[in-house]
């Protein structure tokens, strides 16, 4: 029983959190519940994590919900994140209330979607069968358009509805996908009658996968992938992603990025565990294969004249999720260990990124990157976080980055994916030296004569600094030891693992 409710927290904290702000409001005594719900949830997730590694995988609801490895992984790459966005958040709200930019009803509202958006990304990965997956998904959907255009300026709401359409089609086909996989379960040949009961249950599916229609499963598995993978910001269903994140508030960015991305992903993880079963491993690899040399092409090409910094992180973005995808297409368990380890690595440092940048853009008014010069000069420490947050992001020792890049690499080769391996890091070359010359210009020289520096005092509050701090020391731990990690971790990629 108590485990039960333990697995209900992740969900029900937020939740409550948003209900409190609903009725209170957003003021001086409110602005840290988006933090105290963080915490709250982090530490259900640790403990979370640490029964299901001692006695293994616990349901709640009625078989509703179900924690594994892999779901405890994902709920503390959740709570995380969140406990980084929601930190930094009070101080980013009274610097865009203190400019003009945003009211205190805009700060309430703000705060209210955040909580729904981690309990309904909490509840996707929570979900014991891929239907309450899909409504999970497409619910962090609807509550993030809105806070995509928060700002309600012309170009905020053009990307929120971007973002709404773009994605909307991607959930569409995952819905396609679900009916059509529910199908090849119900109606299995004579031999297989048992199988009508299936349903979506993930575990269900997994174990009568053998005996699902290869042509229908086929189809769904391909649709499902795709449609989850536009969510996830792989191509040819990434375009909402640079758009989406350049307009979104800095900690809702974070999430989005740090997070959301994620959890989709997950989905495909999921999926991939049926597919494999049922098709084999070869359909899925050739899948994920050509979604991610796509993505990193794409990525790779659009970095380069890149103008925009928070648009070069959504890019950044695109880039990491095609490298998961090639380490899921790998599949051996250590492919997923080293996909599941760059997942946090990555969450933690996109998210100390766009914590940053958000600060950047209220101090220096302007996103454009030939405008923001010599920023180390005028804010060290918020240069200093910024540029050590782009090399973890590139990958370089000791940041977990380079030993879950270095993995994927490995598995890579090791798994007959030569080539697409290859091909892979030298596009992940022309994207580092991108993001290298684009960094280097805005931290380093003399600043612009019109600066156009801010009115409000741009010192860095502490409430902004340890965040970031704290994301990029928690980056740099995991690439020298996994710690108590270690043992989920294994556990996690043993569940999608399939070499």
């Amino acid at each position: 029983m108590t485990t039960s409710l333990l697995t209900l927290v992740p969900v029900l904290a937020p939740a409550l959190g948003g209900m409190a702000y609903a009725v209170l409001g957003w003021r001086r005594t409110t602005a840290w519940l988006s933090f105290a719900c963080a915490a709250v949830v982090f530490v259900a997730d640790i403990l979370l994590a640490t029964v299901v590694t001692l006695d293994g995988p616990r349901t709640a609801l009625g078989g509703q919900l179900r924690v594994d490895a892999l779901s405890a992984y994902m709920l503390i790459v959740i709570g995380a994140i969140t406990l980084l966005a929601t930190a930094a958040s009070p101080a980013y709200l009274s610097a865009e209330i203190r400019s003009g930019r945003a009211s205190t009803r805009t700060a309430r509202l703000h705060s209210l979607l955040v909580q729904g958006f981690v309990a309904t990304m909490a509840l996707a990965v929570l979900a014991a069968n891929l239907g309450t997956a899909w409504v999970a998904v497409e619910a962090t959907t609807i509550i993030t358009a809105f806070l995509v255009g928060q700002r309600r300026t012309r170009v905020a709401v053009e990307a929120a509805w971007k973002y709404v359409v773009i994605c909307s089609v991607g959930i569409a086909l995952a819905f396609l996908g679900t009916v059509l996989l529910n199908y090849a379960a119900t109606h299995a040949g004579p031999g297989d009658a048992g199988l009508a009961g299936v349903g979506l249950d993930w575990v269900e599916l997994t174990a009568a996968a053998t005996g699902l229609d290869h042509g229908v499963t086929r189809i769904a598995v391909a649709l499902l992938v795709i449609g989850f993978g536009a969510k996830a910001g792989l191509a040819p269903l990434h375009a909402w992603l640079p758009d989406a994140h350049g307009q979104a508030p800095a900690p809702v960015s974070a999430l989005m990025s740090g997070v959301l991305l994620s959890v989709a992903f997950y989905a495909i993880l999921r999926v991939k565990v049926i597919a494999d079963a049922a098709l084999g491993v070869g359909f899925t690899r050739t899948l994920l294969v050509v979604l991610s040399l796509a993505s990193l092409a794409i990525a790779a090409s659009l970095l380069l004249a890149q103008r925009d910094y928070k648009r070069m992180l959504a890019y950044s973005s695109i880039e990491h999720m095609g490298l998961l995808a090639l380490g899921a297409a790998a599949g051996s368990r250590l492919a997923l260990a080293a996909v599941l380890l760059h997942i946090l690595g990555h969450g933690l440092g996109k998210a100390v990124l766009f914590l940053s940048s958000g600060r950047i853009l209220q101090v220096t008014g302007t996103s454009v990157i030939g405008n923001v010069r010599g920023l180390a000069s005028r804010q060290p420490f918020l240069a200093g976080t910024f540029g050590v947050g782009v090399l973890a992001l590139l990958g370089l020792p000791p940041f977990s980055l380079f030993a879950s890049s270095l993995g994927i690499a490995r598995a890579g080769f090791a798994t007959g994916l030569g080539w697409e391996t290859a091909a892979a890091l030298v596009l992940m070359l022309v994207i580092a030296a991108a993001v290298l010359t684009h960094a280097g210009r805005m931290l380093l020289g003399p600043p612009p004569q019109d600066s156009g520096e801010a009115t409000f005092t741009p010192a860095l509050p502490v409430t902004t600094a340890l965040p970031l701090l704290g994301g990029l020391i928690a980056c740099a731990a995991l690439g020298v030891t996994l710690g108590p990690l270690q043992s989920l971790l294994h556990t996690a990629a043993t569940i999608v693992g399939t070499l």
